[in-house]
């Protein structure tokens, strides 16, 4: 019975089933800040935000990081978003992408919802995608791979 667990784990510890599961990854995480960027801005519109979601960059608990509230911080935030949820999506500036997760992982977790258990949970998560992401790249089926055989 081990023999046969190791042969199917041996099976599919291949480069093709890595590359779904960085797939997986880059997908789950970045439709997480995708939509969290586009459930901000008008119906129909990729450059403005809706009243409310201005409004709430100017409450607790954003006020509590001085360069994310207010207008310029609701747009700041929801660009950023919007950028790595598309590139992590494509597969494109992957690590990068996924750096700049943690960066705004940080933030959100002991700036912006600091006391909030189930938070930790869910940033915990974000953080050990982009971690994976940081140390495997893309995989084959993203734009990084395709420009990186282009290249050489």
């Amino acid at each position: 019975m081990t023999n046969l667990i190791n042969n199917i784990f041996e099976k599919i510890s291949g480069p093709a089933f890595e590359s779904v599961a960085l797939l997986l990854a880059r997908l789950g995480l970045g439709g997480v800040f995708y939509r969290s960027a586009t459930s901000r801005m008008e119906e129909g519109s990729w450059t403005q935000l809706t009243e409310n979601a201005v409004y709430q960059f100017s409450e607790a608990p954003f006020n509590n990081v001085p360069i994310i509230n207010g207008e310029f911080g609701a747009y700041f935030t929801s660009f950023t978003e919007l950028a790595i949820g598309l590139l992590l999506m494509i597969g494109l500036a992957t690590r990068l992408s996924a750096v700049a997760v943690l960066g705004m992982a940080a933030v959100i977790q002991f700036f912006v919802f600091p006391s909030f258990a189930h938070l930790w949970a869910t940033v915990a998560v974000w953080v050990a995608l982009a971690l994976i992401l940081m140390m495997r790249g893309g995989g084959m089926f993203s734009v990084d791979k395709l420009i990186g055989h282009k290249l050489g």
